[in-house]
């Protein structure tokens, strides 16, 4: 061997040793690199999959009534509630190795990191459904060097810890299909208005292409890029296989029925309501040491749907076309359930709940509360009182006040409190105030849980104290119950995420009774009167107007002051209260106003009773009915024509007939120092 081909071969050796060497080092660098990571992810932990999650609402009867969101619009569903085409359609779409790789497809990494390079920057992706995954969960889409590194390193750890049928039913409830639909049942539910279990090979692949980029593919944005997408997709599924020519060219030709034109209108279903149940489940869920936050609750709650819907068709068909703004709210006296709630005319323009958060002055919606004092007090239905114009002091004799009626008229006539009632007369209500004291009328209130602040002053005999819609409405919806009091709620139960039952609200509340259960069907009773043309005088019954409409007993008292009108009332098995005013406290001076309030009422009450049948109030054993003369209160004879049936409790029952002088001679003699007493010579 001569000097040159020795030194020629000793420069290979060393070139062979040198490239050894290094591949040594690389390959132990790169097992090393491995070793690393597998530690780290060991270390780390399988990456959490938690993402916020909806709360679903079920009306009572269990079916879906809305949702509530933390930040995305989302329902998790399994991988088994989704058709097999969209995964189908998926995996040929952007991952057809899904199932063989281990999180990365390297020939597709390395045709893009090519393309990359030759441009000098980020052209063109190779991401796999796990680091697509993986990107949706813990990153942003900026397109960078490090946030590729970081999606890969995440994607490393997901194929470590979690299959793949978790990863694709991951990834499946995470990407966004845009419209703030995230995951695709709420996408299915906003494109076709169906669950994802029931998509179609067409809608699948339609669905499917919108990830891509929903500003461009959705087509409720552009139709015709939409279901050229969708065509590819199809094409790409019969050139792979996975589906056959001919049921690719019938999911190609197959007519599509969208629905997201409709979405607004299927996702308002009583928005007040579910306002108020997420509040109130939000404290149950605090008592409970529970965060609401986690999401993915299954909160059953009281909505009837019926109730629901009639509430706002009696709303929108009476309310005048201005900024009169309305609260209305319904419930059952048998479970103080709330069946309805409508807090004001515009949802979308004003969240603020006018049936829980406004207090209004209720009028003379607050006198059955007052006359349940009186009752306790001894007064009885036919406990007859001046009702002439009176001037009251009161603080000492400092202050005056002067009450006056509606109509500015007064009675020229001793009136019983079945009549006072019925018209509305305020004289009476004031007198009966000063007679029975504050502290009495106070209680009352306290006991049905009225949270008015009272002030100690005549007027507040008619109403002048505020109080909420919702909490007047309970307590007229005591007085159905007969007196026991039932605590308000929208909330049935509520199971969280896993399925488990956290709260579930008792069937039997345990029995309060605030008043006795004959005074509350008296007080019921004289409330029908307002119903009831026999009682008209120098005003009328002041739901005569609503009279035609009206198909079956009801309980009720109307109020009205310059800025708010209310009216409560009920059957024995529903409740309903109803406010109209201005949120600016203008002052209502339409007549077009001013009917709104009873006509929401009565289309409410006569639609939510329908087919049903009509319910009487059943007077309990201490209790008769008498039939009697409304002007003397004596028994009625042919003699006396404006006769009426009164229920009484028995000791209470008149002896005298409406003929009898004695009777006439009672009623006209003034007592200058107790005219309140003006009754009690009749049951002598």
């Amino acid at each position: 061997m001569n000097r040159a081909d020795y030194w020629r071969k000793r420069r290979v050796n060393k070139r062979w040793k040198r490239t050894l060497m290094w591949s040594v080092v690389g390959i132990s660098a790169f097992l090393t690199v491995l070793l690393s990571l597998r530690i780290y992810a060991q270390i780390a932990g399988a990456p959490s999959l938690a993402v916020p999650k909806a709360t679903v609402f079920l009306d009572a009867d269990g079916h879906r009534a809305g949702d509530k969101f933390s930040m995305e619009r989302r329902y998790w569903v399994n991988l088994d509630e989704i058709s097999p085409f969209v995964a189908q359609a998926l995996i040929a779409t952007e991952d057809k190795n899904f199932y063989s790789h281990n999180g990365f497809d390297y020939t597709r990494i390395a045709g893009a990191l090519l393309k990359d390079v030759k441009a000098m920057r980020k052209v063109e992706g190779a991401s796999t459904i796990t680091q697509q995954y993986a990107r949706n969960l813990y990153l942003s889409h900026e397109k960078s060097w490090l946030r590729k590194a970081n999606e890969a390193l995440y994607a490393y750890r997901l194929e470590i810890f979690y299959d793949k049928d978790k990863i694709l039913e991951g990834y499946l409830n995470t990407v966004y299909f845009g419209h703030g639909m995230y995951g695709i049942e709420a996408a299915s539910r906003f494109y076709f208005g169906k669950s994802a279990k029931d998509l179609t090979l067409s809608e699948a692949a339609l669905l499917v292409g919108i990830p891509k980029g929903p500003g461009i593919y959705s087509p409720a944005v552009n139709k015709e890029k939409s279901i050229g997408r969708q065509q590819l997709i199809l094409s790409l599924m019969s050139n792979q296989n996975v589906i056959s020519e001919e049921q690719a060219e019938r999911a190609k030709n197959e007519t599509l029925d969208f629905k997201y034109e409709e979405w607004e209108n299927s996702k308002s279903l009583a928005p007040y309501f579910l306002d108020t149940a997420w509040q109130e489940a939000k404290d149950i869920l605090t008592e409970k040491g529970r965060r609401f936050e986690e999401g993915g609750w299954v909160i059953k709650t009281t909505l009837n749907t019926y109730h629901q819907k009639a509430a706002e068709e009696a709303v929108e068909k009476s309310l005048p076309n201005d900024e009169l703004e309305v609260g209305f709210v319904s419930m059952d006296p048998s479970t103080g359930y709330i069946t309805a709630l409508v807090g004001g005319r515009h949802y979308l323009t004003s969240t603020f709940n006018r049936v829980t958060q406004a207090k209004r002055q209720p009028g003379s919606a607050i006198k059955p509360f007052l006359y349940s004092a009186a009752l306790e007090k001894g007064y009885t239905p036919l406990t007859f009182m001046d009702t002439s114009p009176t001037i009251f002091t009161y603080d000492d004799g400092r202050s005056k006040y002067e009450p006056k009626n509606v109509n500015g008229e007064f009675a020229d006539h001793p009136m019983s409190l079945a009549q006072a009632i019925a018209i509305s007369d305020n004289i009476y209500a004031v007198k009966t105030f000063e007679t029975i004291g504050y502290k009495a009328f106070s209680n009352v209130l306290d006991r049905f849980n009225i949270q008015s602040k009272l002030q100690n002053s005549p007027a507040v005999a008619l109403g002048t104290s505020e109080v909420s819609l919702m909490n007047l409405t309970s307590a007229y919806n005591t007085l159905a119950a007969k007196g026991v009091q039932k605590k308000p709620t929208t909330i049935i139960s509520i199971t969280d995420a896993n399925g488990k039952v956290i709260y579930k609200a008792e069937k039997k509340q345990k029995q309060k009774q605030v008043i006795s259960s004959d005074d509350a069907f008296l007080i019921t009773q004289l409330m029908t009167g307002m119903f009831d043309p026999v009682f008209n005088d120098y005003a009328p019954a002041t739901g005569i107007s609503i009279r035609n409409k009206q198909t079956r007993p009801y309980a009720a008292k109307s109020g009205t002051t310059l800025t708010d009108q209310m009216m409560v009332g009920f059957t024995p098995s529903l409740t309903a209260g109803v406010w109209n005013g201005y949120d600016k406290g203008k002052q209502m001076t339409s007549a077009e106003d001013s009917r709104a309030t009873k006509q929401i009422w009565i289309d409410f009450m006569e639609k939510a009773h329908e087919g049903l049948p009509s319910e009487p109030f059943l007077a309990p054993d201490n209790i008769e009915g008498v039939i009697v003369d409304v002007k003397t209160g004596g028994l009625a004879t042919s003699s006396c024509d404006q006769q009426r049936l009164v229920y009484m409790k028995k000791k209470d029952i008149p002896k005298k007939l409406c003929t009898d002088p004695s009777i006439v001679s009672d009623l006209t003699k003034k007592d200058e120092t107790s005219w309140h007493l003006f009754p009690f010579s009749l049951f002598e």
